[in-house]
């Protein structure tokens, strides 16, 4: 299944609305759908090299509001965010978390994951949720989302245009590991 859907992103990366597409795939991927932006960024870039930064930019965007709707299905539907939260065998870290913020100690810590969460390949839609979930601070969830997302898609998009094919040759065989 992930197969057809990374090979379905790669298709969208070289259609004529590929900027819409690419909108799309950061929106969802940000609060439930499985594959990154990266997978569209890159081939778009290699097209586009004169657009690398409306490429990111759009990545970023899009992914920040996908995040704001994943916290938002984390504060508003509780009971189907610990579906998600599950999925991803978070629930017992979810648990502590909300205790420890009660208590109010784990804002510093939550920033510190919430960072690495939408800078790294950890799965970044589960901690907008849980984010929901814990009722972190918008505001503050908002500005390291878009810090972290606009980080990690500078850089990608950078090494797309800056070696291109060379990069194409290694997330394809590699990428899986992203």
């Amino acid at each position: 299944m992930f197969q057809r859907l990374y090979k379905k992103c790669l298709n969208l990366a070289g259609h004529k609305n590929s900027n819409f597409y690419l909108g799309l795939v950061s929106f969802i991927e940000s609060s439930f759908f499985p594959i990154p932006p990266d997978v569209m960024i890159i081939p778009m870039v290699i097209a586009k090299k004169k657009e690398f930064i409306k490429i990111f930019l759009i990545a970023s965007i899009f992914s920040v509001l996908g995040g704001i709707l994943g916290y938002l299905i984390g504060y508003l539907f509780s009971d189907f965010a610990m579906y998600v939260i599950e999925f991803y065998n978070y629930e017992d870290k979810v648990k502590n978390l909300k205790l420890n913020m009660s208590e109010g100690s784990g804002f510093i810590a939550w920033l510190s994951i919430l960072f690495l969460a939408g800078f790294t390949p950890l799965p970044y839609k589960a901690f907008t949720i849980a984010s929901g979930l814990i009722a972190f601070n918008l505001p503050v969830f908002i500005i390291v989302s878009l810090i972290s997302r606009s980080l990690r898609f500078f850089i990608v998009a950078y090494l797309s245009y800056r070696f291109g094919e060379l990069f194409t040759e290694y997330m394809e065989k590699h990428g899986s590991k992203w």
